[in-house]
């Protein structure tokens, strides 16, 4: 009898033990993510999120709003956040700063600026000279929008003398300041860029990214020590942010405005799909999450030519590519 009552208790506690395991494997990492904006340029991580492919990975995603690539390094480096998506340039600045525990990128996922320039007019056949002599607005000095802008003037073999060109509005209020009155121009993101037009406060002439060129403008980075602690955990992420990019590039404006309808409730899916077919047509958004070194060397060139860098930072220290 004493034998049969320890096989049931045996029994029993392995049971238990399995029942405990399969709770623990069941629980998803909660992950939270610094977004610099929350804009549809980011349409493929918000399709990550509403398809359930970061859930698929036993990852829980919480974004935070943290306006500014700066205050995303930030948050970062303090632990607020685990993940930041912005520009790649901070973690350059992070890493040129001197921190130990700096930031390494491990997903990209935007190829080029998602800023359009809008003007009080419409104007058909615009042409980049046309912003000699006016004001517009650009955002922080030093910041991806801004130094994409002044490298799609040198692009167009115009200088940024030729214009007056405003850093002082922080980025968060570039379309408040354009409706109050300020500047000529201005360069803004999607939703803010075709909610302008919607209420005619401002029609969109051209895109900065096309003008630009092609380089790594949106990422995702982690602290070095987190990413090798957590290994598994950055591979889920960016496994989850590949499945993404897939989707967008796979199917119709329609269909992926309907699939993040959630992130946008203020915005009709008509408007959605106009806005994702606006960044489609610019070729905004990576095939996958791979940040190759030419790329890279590109965002550094225009920060090297903007004297915003000396040199070149070490690739294989930033960038970590987790499906190549």
């Amino acid at each position: 009898m004493k034998k049969i009552c320890i096989i049931v208790l045996s029994v029993l506690l392995i049971f238990i033990l399995i029942i405990k395991l399969n709770k623990k494997n069941d629980k998803a990492d909660k992950i939270t993510v610094a977004e610099v904006t929350h804009s549809i340029f980011y349409a493929p991580f918000y399709v990550a999120i509403e398809k359930g492919y970061f859930k698929d990975e036993g990852l829980d995603i919480k974004l935070v709003l943290t306006s500014g690539a700066d205050k995303v390094s930030a948050s970062v480096l303090s632990g607020d956040a685990q993940i930041g998506l912005a520009g790649a340039e901070s973690a350059i600045y992070v890493y040129n700063g001197g921190e130990k525990d700096y930031l390494q990128i491990f997903s990209g996922l935007t190829k080029r600026d998602g800023q359009f320039i809008l003007g009080r007019n419409k104007v058909d056949n615009f042409d980049i000279s046309m912003l000699k002599g006016k004001e517009i607005l650009v955002g922080r000095k030093g910041g991806m929008p801004s130094i994409n802008f002044l490298n799609a003037l040198q692009n167009s073999n115009i200088s940024k003398k030729d214009l007056d060109i405003n850093y002082q509005i922080d980025f968060a209020s570039l379309s408040g300041a354009f409706i109050g009155g300020t500047g000529d121009y201005v360069n803004l993101f999607e939703p803010n860029a075709s909610l302008l037009e919607k209420n005619k406060e401002g029609y969109i002439l051209a895109s900065v990214g096309k003008l630009s060129g092609e380089m790594p403008y949106t990422t995702f980075y982690a602290r070095k020590n987190f990413i090798k602690n957590n290994k598994e955990t950055i591979k889920k992420f960016n496994n989850a942010i590949n499945k993404g990019l897939s989707f967008v590039e796979e199917n119709e404006p329609k269909v992926i405005a309907e699939a993040i309808h959630k992130q946008f409730p203020d915005n009709t899916i008509n408007e959605l799909t106009s806005m994702i077919q606006n960044y489609k047509q610019s070729d905004s958004w990576l095939n996958n999450t791979v940040v190759s070194k030419k790329l890279f060397e590109n965002l550094e060139d225009l920060l090297i030519k903007n004297k915003l860098i000396e040199s070149y930072v070490p690739f294989n220290k930033l960038v970590i590519n987790l499906n190549e």
